[in-house]
């Protein structure tokens, strides 16, 4: 028998992401781990409800459906042992969540997985994890909580800051040294010159190719991606030779300049969306699911970069 061909799209996801685990790791840090394992254990029928990279997680499964193949697979990745790990398994299959492979490392770092497992993008909320695995040149980031609530509808939106997330942060280099003035002359300068990839790359490429297969099966896709960033005129034309010369267009672009992200996130309600900036991160998780990308300049010392 010929073996299906491999997912398109893989997400690494941890249980502390796609479920509230905040009570039974309130047990670990206070108690211990046997405390926490008998927690698991007495609790294992509970199902938990869902965390905040849950509603992104269900309506990227819910694209296979429109597809005669699988293009989307979801690994969870688990620093539980097996056994601890059966409460988050068990309500996965309450939650209709049709997961894929699985790892539990058993207190192993998940990070040196992520290649094994072929993963466009890894999400936790563990930011040692998120940080080990940028460091190794995985795409991984923090979910943070959120207090919105998902929609009704069944359309996917995710959403993309541009420089030290798409890109890499050469730019973002320029105006940390140099100032504002210096970042829009270079941009001016390099309108034409595509920039570097950064490390959701890979994870852009992947969700094109799934646009792609929805379209050519019923003729549109569910699945929409938006840029939102801090560039305007005229740092913006180099956002579109880049992606022209990557390839992938995307839905929509909202270029703000200095002017806060929010009241567009607000308005597009993206099911996710990653920015390198902790601080623009700490303030999009009041309009939905946002990550942060500890890659580049903003997330380091200048002076040592």
């Amino acid at each position: 028998m010929a073996k299906p061909p491999p997912p398109d799209l893989v997400i690494g996801i941890a249980s502390s992401a796609l479920f509230d685990l905040s009570t039974a790791d309130a047990v670990y840090r206070q108690d211990g781990v046997e405390a926490y394992r008998a927690h698991q254990r007495t609790h294992e029928r509970e199902v938990l409800a869902p965390g905040p990279a849950f509603p992104f997680i269900r309506r990227l499964l819910s694209l296979n459906r429109d597809l005669a193949v699988p293009v989307v697979e979801i690994v969870l990745i688990s620093h539980n042992d097996a056994d601890t790990g059966l409460r988050v398994r068990l309500s996965c299959e309450e939650h209709r969540l049709r997961l894929g492979r699985m790892a539990f490392t058993g207190g192993r770092a998940p990070w040196p997985f992520l290649d094994a497992f072929g993963t466009h993008l890894f999400l936790t909320r563990n930011a040692a994890d998120v940080n080990a695995a940028i460091a190794a040149g995985a795409a991984a980031g923090e979910i943070l909580p959120t207090a919105t609530q998902d929609d009704d509808g069944d359309e996917l939106r995710i959403a993309f800051d541009f420089d030290s997330v798409l890109a890499d942060d050469s730019s973002d280099r320029i105006y940390a040294r140099e100032g504002l003035a210096a970042f829009y002359a270079h941009e001016a300068d390099h309108a034409e010159i595509p920039a570097a990839p950064g490390p959701l790359i890979r994870l852009l490429r992947a969700i094109a190719v799934v646009q792609g297969k929805l379209r050519a099966a019923s003729g549109e896709s569910r699945l929409r991606t938006a840029i939102v960033t801090a560039r305007n005129w005229p740092a913006d034309r180099r956002v579109v030779t880049t992606l022209r010369a990557w390839g992938l267009p995307v839905d929509e672009a909202y270029f703000l300049g200095d002017a806060p992200k929010e009241p567009v996130l607000r308005q597009l309600r993206p099911h996710i969306f990653f920015d390198d900036r902790r601080a623009n991160v700490d303030r999009a998780c009041f309009a939905g699911p946002a990550v942060h990308v500890p890659f580049g300049i903003n997330n380091r010392e200048i002076g040592g970069a």
